[in-house]
């Protein structure tokens, strides 16, 4: 069987990733927006966080395989907590001075290339991809024991 092959610590993170993806491609067309399937896979920010989803996933299924008490643990909680911070926080700020800085040169008619702007998360996409991360860490868990 598959699941017996591959590590249950890779499936839960590829499983957040590919599920957070999906969600925020179908959020994304309920809103009408227009997209392209292949690049939205890949886009940054959106509902929900696939950062968090991702690290909160390998963060749940550390703590129901090796103990909550284990240092590898105590670990990915670090790791995770960073990374969620770093998405709201940083990206986000540097996304919105991005899209100020488009926004500037487009009126200032100059000939500089715009730049591309990666959007952070708001503290909401954050909590629901951690939601998404804890129970797609719990199935993948009981999913391989």
């Amino acid at each position: 069987m598959l699941f017996k092959v591959i590590s249950p610590y890779l499936i839960a993170i590829i499983a957040a990733w590919f599920i957070a993806q999906a969600i925020k491609y179908l959020y994304t067309l309920k809103r009408k927006e227009k997209l392209k399937l292949r690049s939205h896979l890949f886009i940054s920010g959106g509902m929900p966080s696939s950062h968090s989803a991702t690290v909160v996933s390998m963060m749940t299924i550390i703590g129901l395989r090796d103990g909550v008490g284990s240092g590898l643990f105590g670990l990915a909680v670090l790791f995770a907590f960073i990374v969620m911070y770093d998405t709201m926080k940083v990206r986000r700020s540097s996304g919105e001075q991005g899209a100020a800085i488009r926004e500037l040169i487009k009126e200032q008619k100059s000939s500089v290339e715009l730049p591309r702007v990666a959007k952070g998360h708001t503290p909401l996409e954050v909590i629901v991809g951690a939601f998404l991360g804890i129970v797609i860490g719990v199935v993948v868990f009981f999913s391989t024991i």
